[in-house]
């Protein structure tokens, strides 16, 4: 994956540096406003990377002036249901793939994240917002229900009675108010953002791979699970890293008193 052997106007671009992949939201005129190829893109991105071991990090961001504005209205205009179907199936099909992995996932968020930009941006693990982002679920002011697992997402992060007041009333939010309600990590000035949050990546990268696959499995599992169910499940967790080369070069980094030098594995 490498973007400069891509067409510069395809609408994601791929490139990896590194165990980390970034997927570039590229529909700059629009806002990256999703359209049905940039959905399909995303679908096979998310794909490649579910099959290749060495990505050890995923990250998120979009060209031009904001992160993504949400769906393309003009192809709901067009079709409404089939417009609907041809969005809604490959992103679906993608952040259900994208939550089954190891990989962690970090958005770089600047300028808007509206609609299904929001939606996407939900199902990071870590996001970077630049000072001056602005946020709207945004659904709701054109009369739709959301998708791409925003009414999942948003509840675990804000608690139901922010979330609900954030989709019902599709007010827009400054970066000061996501960070506030934990919707974003933490804030940072627009120059340093991509620095900021490539060296995140880049960490998360660095790390036992299979183990923050387990902790991102397990937190968002917790909340269908009884506490019983959820000790078992982290049981299992911890034997799946205990039996792998990671945990062994974690405990010997330790006795030895240096820096672990995990493969993610």
């Amino acid at each position: 994956m490498n973007a400069s052997d891509q067409d510069p106007n395809a609408p994601l671009l791929v490139a990896r540096e590194g165990a980390v992949a970034t997927l570039q939201f590229n529909r700059p005129a629009a806002l990256n406003a999703i359209d049905v190829p940039m959905a399909q893109a995303f679908l096979a991105a998310v794909k490649a990377i579910a099959a290749d071991r060495s990505v050890r990090a995923v990250l998120l961001r979009g060209s031009g002036k904001g992160f993504m504005a949400g769906g393309d209205l003009a192809v709901l205009q067009a079709d409404p249901l089939q417009g609907a179907a041809d969005l809604i199936g490959p992103l679906h099909e993608a952040v259900a793939l994208l939550a089954t992995l190891d990989t962690p996932v970090v958005a770089q968020v600047h300028g808007v994240a509206a609609g299904a930009g929001l939606s996407l941006m939900l199902h990071a693990d870590f996001v970077l917002a630049a000072e001056g982002t602005r946020f709207n679920l945004a659904y709701v002011n054109i009369g739709a229900s959301c998708d791409v697992g925003a009414s999942w997402a948003l509840p675990r992060w804000v608690g139901l009675r922010r979330a609900l007041e954030i989709a019902m009333l599709g007010d827009m939010l400054d970066a000061a108010a996501a960070e506030r309600m934990g919707l974003v990590n933490r804030v940072v000035p627009a120059a340093a953002l991509a620095d900021e949050a490539l060296a995140l990546a880049q960490r998360l990268a660095a790390g036992p791979t299979a183990a923050l696959g387990q902790l991102r499995r397990l937190m968002r599992g917790s909340f269908e699970r009884e506490l019983p169910a959820q000790l078992a499940a982290e049981s299992a967790a911890f034997a799946h890293c205990a039996a792998g080369d990671d945990f062994r070069e974690g405990v010997n980094a330790f006795f030895d008193k240096r820096k672990p030098a995990f493969k993610g594995r």
